[in-house]
């Protein structure tokens, strides 16, 4: 019986199985540490490596608000390494940037290798938010982690070099046309913009809504409602 029929006759059964939940947590404590040895601290601030930590909590927190707001945040950056990425393989160039270093051969191949949740990360996303249902709020808590920590945090703590998201100028290299203040100032508003609210567009027409907060509040009304893939 799959899953998605046996939360349709088990009003207890969760939307988002328990292996799942293990999976995840087990790829996390792999990849984690190491990242963490090899790039610094800094480098969980990048959007899509914070998303990874985001979600191994909003999995263990069963919550659709946090899912949502991670699959605004990494569609337009996961989307982009991609293209970069295949571009590359294929066309034998960088179409966008942001991947050399995955063909850089000082690093071991098994580290790049890691760096390939980007193409599985989104998909994945996709996948949790159909069984749970799409927030519509998330959007907003992506906006504010991403103005009241990710880009403070990226400013103050990385270097110059590092340029995590990308507080310096963008496609990693740093910009020098406006003055650095009014740069980090503009990013503020262009995340939203331009990397937030058009995916949130796309998920809203395409994805199933959430129950409202009411429903949540009665167990056996929310999964009467509940979203299976």
């Amino acid at each position: 019986m799959t899953s998605s029929l046996r939360s349709r006759l088990d009003p207890r059964a969760p939307a988002i199985p328990l292996w799942v939940k293990l999976a995840f947590t087990a790829w996390v404590a792999v990849w984690l540490p190491i990242y963490w040895y090899r790039y610094g601290g800094c480098n969980q601030l990048w959007l899509c490596d914070f998303a990874n930590l985001a979600t191994l909590a909003a999995l263990w927190l069963d919550s659709r608000l946090l899912l949502s707001s991670q699959l605004v945040a990494v569609a337009v950056p996961q989307v982009g390494w991609t293209i970069d990425w295949v571009g590359r393989l294929i066309l034998g160039f960088h179409p966008i940037g942001g991947t050399e270093y995955m063909f850089d051969a000082s690093k071991p191949w098994w580290l790049r290798a890691l760096s390939l949740f980007h193409l599985w990360m989104l998909p994945f996303l996709v996948w949790l938010v159909r069984r749970t249902g799409y927030d519509r709020r998330g959007v907003w808590v992506q906006t504010a982690l991403m103005t009241c920590v990710l880009l403070p945090a990226s400013f103050l703590g990385a270097t110059r070099v590092e340029n995590v998201n990308w507080v310096w100028g963008p496609f990693g290299k740093e910009q020098t046309w406006l003055p650095p203040a009014v740069w980090f100032a503009l990013l503020f508003v262009l995340y939203p913009l331009v990397l937030f609210l058009p995916p949130h567009w796309v998920w809203k027409r395409f994805l199933p809504a959430a129950p409202s907060p009411s429903l949540d509040k009665n167990p056996d009304l929310r999964h009467d409602h509940s979203v299976a893939f």
